[in-house]
């Protein structure tokens, strides 16, 4: 991992509002990571494309060996995202991702960190309870190398 300095929440995840998150603070979380057999039952079930599911067609393939499907890999992104840094008491929804890049492949038994950057907090005006919440999300591999990056839109409630 990098020497970088990451911020701190100063509210918990269960206690966080739209303006718990400060414009250009960063974050670190993690890890995850998947074994063979994970990213074959997933893509059996989900991506059936053989460079996810056999392993011996995935090694005479492009990369040279079995991957995760790009999906299993945003799961991951999202598990990390959910548990760490989307607040659990007023996250409203979300009208999606934008950007959304599969960098590199995620290969059997790599661990994954996620880096959230506040983009930006956008307090609605039509709507004063809450707001926009976005984050540059990106998710990087025991060699900080990216993996996977997107921009996510959240709305989250205000502090009442």
């Amino acid at each position: 991992m990098t020497d970088e300095t990451y911020s701190e929440f100063t509210t918990a995840i269960d206690d966080r509002f739209l303006d718990d998150y400060p414009q250009g603070a960063r974050y670190r979380f993690g890890v995850e990571s998947v074994d063979a057999d994970e990213i074959v039952e997933f893509a059996r079930r989900y991506d059936p494309q053989s460079i996810h599911t056999d392993p011996d067609a995935a090694a005479q393939g492009p990369f040279g060996g079995l991957i995760a499907s790009g999906w299993q890999t945003g799961a991951l992104m999202m598990r990390l995202f959910a548990d760490n840094y989307l607040t659990s008491v007023a996250s409203l929804a979300s009208p999606g991702l934008d950007e959304l890049r599969w960098v590199r492949p995620l290969r059997p038994g790599d661990r994954l960190w996620l880096i959230c950057e506040t983009i930006s907090v956008r307090h609605s005006t039509s709507k004063p309870d809450r707001g926009v919440l976005t984050t540059r999300a990106t998710l990087v591999n025991q060699d900080d190398e990216p993996v996977l990056t997107a921009t996510a839109l959240n709305m989250v409630a205000r502090r009442p």
